[in-house]
C-alpha cells in the first residue's frame, strides 16, 4: 500500500515584528523572524497536525474562511505563496 500525498498551499505574510506562515487549507499557522524560518515552522506544524488528526480519526480538512484568509483580506502583506506536498507517516490507502 502506498502513502497518500497531500497537497496544500502555504502563505507567508509580514506582520508587525516578523512573519506569519499559514496553511489556509488546514487553518494551521506559525510565526518567525524570517521567511525561511516561518516556512520551515509551518511545514513542521502541518505535519504534526495531520499526523495527530489522522491517528485519532479526526477531521483534518478545515479551511480558513474567505473573510479571514490573508490572500483576500490583506494581499498587500503577502511575501510568498508556495505549494506544499507531503506524505504522512503511518497513513496508507
Amino acid at each position: 500500500m502506498e502513502q497518500p500525498e497531500f497537497v496544500f498551499t502555504g502563505v507567508i505574510f509580514q506582520e508587525e515584528g516578523g512573519y506569519t506562515a499559514l496553511c489556509p487549507d488546514l487553518d494551521v499557522a506559525s510565526q518567525s523572524n524570517s521567511i525561511p524560518e516561518a516556512k520551515a515552522a509551518l511545514l513542521e506544524a502541518v505535519m504534526l497536525y495531520l499526523e495527530t488528526a489522522l491517528e485519532n480519526n479526526l477531521p483534518w480538512l478545515r479551511p480558513v474562511p474567505r473573510a479571514e484568509d490573508p490572500r483576500f483580506v490583506t494581499p498587500e502583506l503577502i511575501v510568498a505563496t508556495f505549494p506544499y506536498k507531503s506524505k504522512v507517516e503511518g497513513c496508507v490507502v
